[in-house]
């Protein structure tokens, strides 16, 4: 029985879209609960912090899924 050998470049790319999901709906969670306490406020200064964050590092797996994806299909 053979396994799937998937590339170094697949892995890290997986890897980075897993913690990078991950991310984002634990700070949904902390969105919904601080609505729920009314700590808005907070939430909106950090949101302007850690969202530009977040626009970055999606732009950077974009362009790593899209260099994965390519070199997936020329192997």
């Amino acid at each position: 029985m053979t396994k799937n050998h998937y590339s170094r470049l697949f892995k890290l790319t997986t890897k980075f879209l897993k913690y990078f999901l991950l991310s984002l709906f634990w700070f949904a969670i902390a969105y919904i609960v601080s609505i729920s306490f009314g700590a808005l406020n907070v939430f909106a200064v950090l949101l302007s912090f850690v969202g530009h964050w977040f626009y970055k590092l999606g732009v950077i797996l974009l362009c790593l899924i899209t260099i994965t994806i390519i070199l997936e299909s020329l192997r």
